[in-house]
């Protein structure tokens, strides 16, 4: 083989090694990356108003979210539970142990399904799971039967 049919075939070579490569970062990223896209999960967007009045957007009516239970809103990246009737607490969405969005809550608690943590939903503390930090609180106000992000 000359020295030119060499380098053409190294080049060719280094091309597809190249391009694999940044196949396979792109879908190991992909993978390990949250969505915002609450397909086939228990997440809910109200399409709310966008800041009207006191506070910030309006994210739901109180008697949306269920006693016991609560609501993941995918696009604001925020969990709203009622651990007791007429107790609202807020949380963020994104679980502290990798970063997955949460997308479960009943029974008092909130779940993330990439590993299974879990968390009080008055809390936001972990209770099961590998995740050891509490979901990060979020302030919201109640007005009325509005629940907005504060």
């Amino acid at each position: 083989m000359s020295a030119t049919q060499e380098r053409r075939s190294l080049l060719g070579r280094r091309t597809v090694v190249v391009a694999v490569g940044a196949a396979g970062a792109a879908a190991v990223l992909t993978a390990c990356g949250g969505s915002d896209d609450p397909g086939g999960s228990d997440a809910v967007e109200q399409p709310g108003s966008g800041g009207e009045g006191k506070g910030g957007e309006v994210l739901a009516a109180a008697s949306d979210i269920p006693e016991g239970g609560g609501v993941v809103f995918a696009a604001q990246k925020v969990v709203i539970t009622q651990p007791r009737p007429g107790e609202f607490k807020a949380f963020s969405s994104t679980c502290t142990h990798q970063g997955c969005a949460v997308k479960d809550v009943s029974a008092g608690t909130i779940t993330c399904p990439c590993h299974n943590s879990t968390f009080d939903a008055a809390t936001g503390s972990p209770t099961g799971g590998p995740a050891t930090q509490p979901l990060p609180a979020r302030e919201i106000t109640v007005e009325g039967d509005a629940i907005r992000l504060a």
